[in-house]
């Protein structure tokens, strides 16, 4: 599995009891599934979880728009908790934030 920085092995482990998840205000977290809900975003995602780290990486690949455009989005992903800068002008997805990505992504039941 790929940590966009850092060649660490994924580890993770998380726990909620259901009451917990029942008895919370589900709507709090309608910014974080908001962030994940552009494809420019999700493509984004995707080629910073391929190696991309920078704005200016980004880019130079076809569909992102411009550069501020790149960094409107990376400023939601990042306000969302979806990316971290990593050092100046560098992000990379936490690692904290990899398999509830791969979770939500895997629960649309469309992946290949």
């Amino acid at each position: 599995m790929r940590a966009s920085e850092g060649d660490e092995p994924l580890e993770w482990q998380y726990g909620h009891p259901v009451e917990r998840l029942e008895d919370s205000d589900w709507s709090r977290l309608a910014p974080r599934l908001d962030a994940l809900g552009n494809p420019v975003r999700l493509k984004l995602l995707h080629e910073i979880w391929n190696g991309a780290g920078t704005v200016a990486e980004l880019a130079e690949l076809p569909g992102f728009g411009t550069t501020g455009q790149i960094y409107h989005h990376v400023n939601q992903l990042t306000s969302a908790g979806w990316l971290a800068p990593t050092r100046r002008g560098h992000y990379s997805i936490p690692a904290e934030r990899i398999v509830p990505l791969l979770v939500i992504l895997a629960a649309t039941g469309d992946t290949p």
